[in-house]
């Protein structure tokens, strides 16, 4: 295919490497994190099937601390990846099975919380039907179909009631599809949910989150995703299965390109595997299907504090962070409502200490800087009425290149200045707009299905997570991939904020 004529600019938000003030990057006890004792020690677990307003029961795991001298405020995950616990290769059920860890970190399961874990409709042990990305205004819901901010609202109230030894605060928290759980459920919320943080959050499926990244459909990524994220019916106690698709190639860049077509690919998979890839491949416009499921025209009411953490290299749900924490200021005002983005790929701040991705070092142990000197404190804060020893800022964004933390009044920086970048012929990139176009004009090249550009340059089944920091100079001399490249820089230069092409 050849492009037609076309040149282009890069709206890009700069400035400079002075602006923001600069937060500590290594707290001074950063020594080697104490050994994590066994959560059995130290907590008791039940699990319960929770009534909703309508009838269905939803499957819940409680993890009570043993110490009974204090009450103690609910930590709550809500999500559609099981409650139960990942063991010899199945979800493992029963009071006797213990995950590894309870909580988002240490810090938290040693200061001492109520942990829950929450099966949301129609998945794993949950009764009810379970609905891609809930839609929250859905006029008439069929049997067994919810809302999560009502769900939500049903289960604090049960907890309350319940639960013993509890001191009436609850916060909620997720990561990925538990983030969007996380946004959702605190809509109109109860009022004893004090602190929400949504990690990585689904925000528009088609805009920007997994299934389309801005309206380009991610085959590789829903493809794994669907053809494990099975329907689950009728729950029944006992085990449950993982399912993982077996590509049969050790390069799923070799298995799309033998089937080339979307129906060829499809017929590689169960009739379970389509029914939830299979609608979103047919909604392949902004359409009512998705509209219905973006989530950010419907923050309201939001009473709890917020803080919402993305990863600037998260390949999966780049776009969620940023609409939801716009969405809770845009619709809250006074609502405490803070965002965090650091050098993370999706979930990266979750494990390990964050210190480098790939080929690449940030000069900090990031990950376990966030968890301790940022989550655990924001969580104290809003649940026990811990003073925290920092304020937190209302953006903490991690620089990277400079390899520091920064605090911001809001996103983009203030300080922030709109730059254009011009695309010129020759593979140019300059400031300044280019003068009257000489020669053709425009920049071609020949796109060949049968020849895709790969992403990557190395074998793999499904998106590494790190490829967004992986060297892609393999594919620059190709003759269907175009480059632009600047002369050398003669200062610093940070980017902050959106980066918009507009291609005419």
């Amino acid at each position: 295919m050849i492009r037609p004529p076309f040149s282009a600019l890069v709206l890009g938000v700069m400035l400079a490497c002075s602006a923001g003030v600069q937060a500590n990057t290594q707290a001074a006890h950063a020594d080697a994190p104490a050994q994590q004792r066994n959560p059995r020690e130290a907590y008791t677990k039940y699990e319960y099937r929770i009534p909703m307003r309508d009838g269905v029961k939803l499957f819940t795991t409680v993890y009570v601390p043993k110490d009974a001298a204090k009450p103690y405020p609910f930590l709550v995950q809500r999500t559609p990846y099981s409650a139960g616990v990942y063991a010899q290769g199945e979800q493992r059920y029963g009071v006797d099975w213990f995950p590894e860890a309870l909580s988002p970190s240490r810090e938290l399961e040693d200061s001492g919380y109520i942990f829950v874990t929450q099966d949301v409709r129609g998945r794993y042990m949950s009764e009810g039907v379970w609905q891609e990305m809930t839609p929250h205004a859905k006029g008439k819901r069929a049997k067994g179909e919810g809302q999560e901010s009502e769900d939500m609202h049903d289960t604090v109230e049960w907890l309350l009631k319940h639960v013993p030894n509890n001191n009436g605060r609850v916060g909620i928290w997720g990561i990925s599809y538990p983030g969007f759980y996380t946004a959702a459920s605190i809509i109109d919320s109860h009022p004893a949910i004090k602190a929400a943080s949504p990690q990585a959050p689904i925000a528009d499926l088609y805009m920007g989150d997994d299934s389309y990244h801005g309206g380009a459909f991610m085959l590789s990524a829903n493809f794994d995703f669907y053809s494990a994220f099975l329907p689950q019916q009728n729950p029944t106690p006992g085990n449950k299965e993982r399912s993982r698709f077996a590509y049969g190639e050790a390069d799923a860049y070799d298995f799309f390109l033998k089937r080339l077509t979307l129906p060829n690919i499809l017929a590689t998979m169960t009739d379970e595997q389509r029914a939830l890839l299979v609608p979103t491949i047919e909604h392949d416009t902004y359409d009512e299907f998705w509209r219905s499921r973006a989530i950010t025209p419907h923050m309201k009411n939001v009473k709890a504090a917020v803080l919402t953490v993305g990863g600037w290299f998260d390949a999966e749900d780049p776009a969620g962070p940023f609409a939801i924490y716009k969405a809770v200021g845009k619709y809250n005002p006074g609502t405490p409502n803070a965002l965090v983005m650091g050098p993370w790929v999706h979930g990266g701040w979750a494990r390990g200490d964050g210190a480098r991705l790939g080929h690449v070092g940030f000069d900090a142990k990031t990950g376990e800087y966030f968890r301790r000197e940022i989550q655990f404190p924001f969580f104290e804060q809003h649940l026990k009425g811990v003073k925290p020893a920092r304020a937190l800022g209302a953006v903490t964004a991690f620089e990277t290149g400079t390899n520091v933390w920064r605090s911001y009044a809001a996103w983009p920086p203030a300080p922030a200045k709109a730059r254009t970048l011009y695309f010129g012929p020759n593979g140019t990139l300059r400031w300044q707009q280019p003068a009257a176009a000489t020669g053709a004009g425009y920049d071609e090249y020949v796109a060949d299905p049968r020849k895709p550009v790969p992403f990557i340059g190395y074998p793999a089944t499904g998106v590494p997570r790190e490829y967004m920091v992986s060297d892609q100079r393999f594919a620059a001399t190709r003759p269907d991939v175009l480059v632009y490249q600047s002369e050398v820089l003669e200062e610093d230069v940070t980017i902050a904020g959106p980066v918009l092409p507009k291609l005419f």
